[in-house]
């Protein structure tokens, strides 16, 4: 990895804590899950209650992306990758973004 690469890599896991506790206020989290330093591709991955919050796209394209872009040029476009391990009731249960899938709602 080149010193652009680290430099690059340090100043996004960087500004990746500062947004993380706003998520965090919701019961999820954000993370780093991949980044390509030379295309500007970064994917951000969403756990706990984001990831099952009708809202995570949202939360990506609007927050993460809008304010990862202002402050380091260099990025081009920011992907959601949502974190499915968890059990989705007790997803639900971390925060005040959840939502029942249509797939599971009662009539």
């Amino acid at each position: 990895m080149s010193n652009t690469d680290q430099e690059r890599r340090a100043q996004l896991e960087a500004l990746l804590a500062k947004l993380r506790p706003a998520v965090q206020a919701d019961g999820g989290d954000l993370y780093l899950t991949s980044v390509d330093t030379d295309s500007g591709k970064v994917v951000v991955g969403l756990s706990g209650a984001c990831s099952s919050c009708a809202i995570s796209t949202t939360t990506v394209k609007l927050g993460v992306e809008r304010i990862l872009k202002a402050k380091l040029p260099w990025v081009t476009s920011v992907e959601g990758d949502l974190d499915t391990s968890m059990d989705f009731q007790e997803s639900v249960s971390l925060g005040t973004g959840a939502y029942v899938p249509i797939s599971i709602r009662k009539n």
